[in-house]
Order: structure tokens, then C-alpha cells, then sequence
């Protein structure tokens, strides 16, 4: 089990990993070694997800997530595969533990006295400002 928080942990048979031939570093070495790793997990089915987890991350993930409910995180950062082995693994945790977090409602208020008199006296100098361009032009 990946234990992602307190109350969400992937079970390690959820997640797929395949490897492919990478771009980028590693000389002729990215010619012969797949280093690359594609990581993918099926969110729409996962059980270890709530709803407004799951919703949340749907949204954050955005073209990382397909059609079906596949979360795949691709990372070719590195030019050994376990390394990037390790990152996917990182980018999947950091990218669930920000999707647990729940955002905080607004709560609506109201415009100060000072910032309404500072938004009048800004308003007034520009207009002054309008106003005297405008006489200039007619002398």
C-alpha cells in the first residue's frame, strides 16, 4: 500500500507502469535502454478515492486524465529507470495530496471605508487629470 494520507492509501496492484525508450539525456544509452516510465492508475474505479477527492483530482490532473478515468503520469526526467521510476511515484502522491486538500469557501465581505475613500480620491485624480488634457486642447 502507498499511503498518500491518513485516510487515502493506494493499493500498489492499481497501478500499472510501462517502460518505453526516453528522449533527452543519456547519450547513446536512450538508443538501447527504455528508461522512461508511463504510470497509470485508474481513478474512476479506485476505491481508495472519495467523490470530492476524486472530483478534485479530475480537475487538477486535466489532460492527464483520459476519457476513461486513467490518470497517466509520464517521466523521462531521469536516465536511469529507477529514478524515474521514484518521480512518477512522487508526481502521483503530490498530485493526490493536493487533490485531498479541500478548498476553503469564501466567505464574502464587505469594502472598508478607507478603501472606498481611496477608490473615490483615485477616481477624482484621474478625472482631473481627463479634464485638464481636455481644456489644454482648446487654448
Amino acid at each position: 500500500m502507498i499511503q498518500i494520507t491518513r485516510s487515502i492509501a493506494i493499493d500498489e496492484r492499481e497501478l500499472e507502469e510501462s517502460f518505453v525508450r526516453a528522449s533527452g539525456p543519456g547519450g547513446q544509452n536512450v538508443n538501447k535502454v527504455s528508461t522512461a516510465v508511463e504510470l497509470r492508475w485508474n481513478v474512476a474505479r479506485s476505491p481508495a478515492l472519495s467523490e470530492p477527492v476524486r472530483a478534485r483530482l479530475a480537475e487538477l490532473a486535466g489532460r492527464r486524465l483520459t476519457q476513461d478515468g486513467v490518470l497517466v503520469i509520464e517521466a523521462d526526467r531521469f536516465r536511469s529507470q529507477e529514478r524515474n521510476r521514484q518521480d512518477a511515484l512522487d508526481r502521483l502522491i503530490a498530485l493526490v495530496r493536493q487533490a485531498a486538500v479541500p478548498p476553503v469557501p469564501r466567505r464574502p465581505t464587505r469594502p472598508t471605508l478607507g478603501s472606498k475613500q481611496r477608490r473615490l480620491d483615485a477616481k477624482g485624480r484621474r478625472s482631473n487629470l481627463k479634464r485638464d488634457r481636455a481644456n489644454r486642447g482648446d487654448e
